[in-house]
């Protein structure tokens, strides 16, 4: 395997083009372009028919194509509007899916008037129900990302103190998780202290930790291309016992869903197993939103692990269980941890403890 591209996967694609009984699919969006062909450059459009693989791309990418992605004849079009329809014509398709969810409206209408006679058909979740089961080489970097995630995270929650800005504690992070190698961040840091802990997606601000604060740090990193993300929730200086009690719950819930996720289980079945807990203990309203989603190539992938979760959890996806329970001028509190689904259970990729910790 050179880059993101294997021939595994091609032959699924092949496969379900086969049966939506297409031509070709045109690739565009750049973590699809990566897993199917290794390109990193993300400038382009892959075009793979049934025994055919073509990268198309511009001038500033040719060489690096021919290096990524040797397993695909790369075509030069420097004029996207009129040189790819052009190729396209010319290799003899009649119908070809797209990335409804990706391209946007001008180049859907490019394609529609300079393709002759080309059926333009929506690829729908062909390319997402592929990636979402996960080979041995991603979970080893997803989980070398998730390593990377953990030590960052035990250096920095021995910083934190009354007096330090939410900002600052972002800072540390990132710092430390850049000088250990990272490709960068999955998503922008979330700290969030006191009230402001009941924000579930609390970016980082001046506001300065207090006393008696929850403190919530929701983060990811990229290595080699693939995503990890984690939460942990502490309490600074001296903890209520409403703060207990609510973080007691909070870690029973998810507790409850790593002993029963597994498998062939929806996304819907897995949510209720922690939603339940939080409902029984009277704080229902308080977790208003999903217990996890996939990750990969992207933090945010399928599957739903939702009250929208309706199809079955496949075997070696990757997905978080993040329960939380958030009370508007109090705070809240969200622990989640980064899973490999399996038919026996899940594979726990997160090591870090999560007994209440008050710094």
């Amino acid at each position: 395997m050179k880059g993101g591209f294997n021939t595994d996967r091609i032959g699924k694609l092949r496969k379900g083009l086969e049966e939506k009984g297409v031509d070709a699919v045109l690739i565009f969006e750049p973590h699809n372009m990566y897993y199917m062909t290794g390109f990193t450059g993300g400038e382009g459009c892959a075009v793979i028919t049934h025994d055919k693989t073509y990268l198309v791309t511009d001038f500033r990418y040719i060489e690096q194509a021919e290096n990524e992605s040797p397993n695909f004849e790369v075509v030069r079009a420097d004029n996207q509007a009129k040189e790819l329809p052009a190729f396209i014509n010319s290799i003899g398709i009649k119908t070809a899916c797209f990335e409804e969810e990706f391209i946007n409206y001008k180049l859907y209408s490019d394609l529609k008037e300079n393709l002759d006679g080309i059926e333009l058909i929506p690829l729908g979740d062909l390319i997402k129900d592929i990636r979402q089961v996960k080979d041995e080489g991603e979970i080893e970097r997803i989980s070398k990302a998730q390593s990377l995630a953990e030590e960052a995270l035990g250096y920095v929650k021995g910083l934190i103190r009354p007096g330090m800005t939410e900002k600052e504690v972002a800072i540390e992070l990132e710092m430390y998780i850049k000088k250990g190698g990272a490709a960068g961040l999955s998503f922008e840091t979330i700290v969030a202290s006191g009230w402001r802990s009941s924000l579930p997606h609390g970016r980082a601000t001046d506001k300065v930790i207090e006393d008696g604060d929850f403190v919530t740090i929701d983060f990811g990193i990229m290595w080699d291309w693939y995503c990890s993300d984690m939460t942990r929730t502490y309490i600074v200086g001296h903890a209520s016992e409403k703060q207990k009690d609510i973080y007691s719950v909070v870690l029973e819930a998810q507790m409850a869903a790593l002993e029963g996720m597994k498998a062939g289980m929806t996304g819907i079945e897995a949510d209720k197993l922690a939603r339940d807990v939080i409902e029984r203990y009277g704080f229902g309203e308080y977790f208003g939103h999903g217990l996890g989603h996939g990750v990969g190539l992207q933090v945010h992938e399928p599957p739903q692990v939702n009250k929208r979760g309706d199809k079955p959890l496949k075997e070696n996806s990757v997905v978080t269980c993040e329960p939380g329970i958030y009370i508007p001028g109090l705070g809240g509190v969200r622990i989640e941890d980064l899973l490999v689904v399996k038919n026996n259970g899940i594979l726990n990729l997160t090591h870090i403890d999560k007994k209440l910790e008050i710094l």
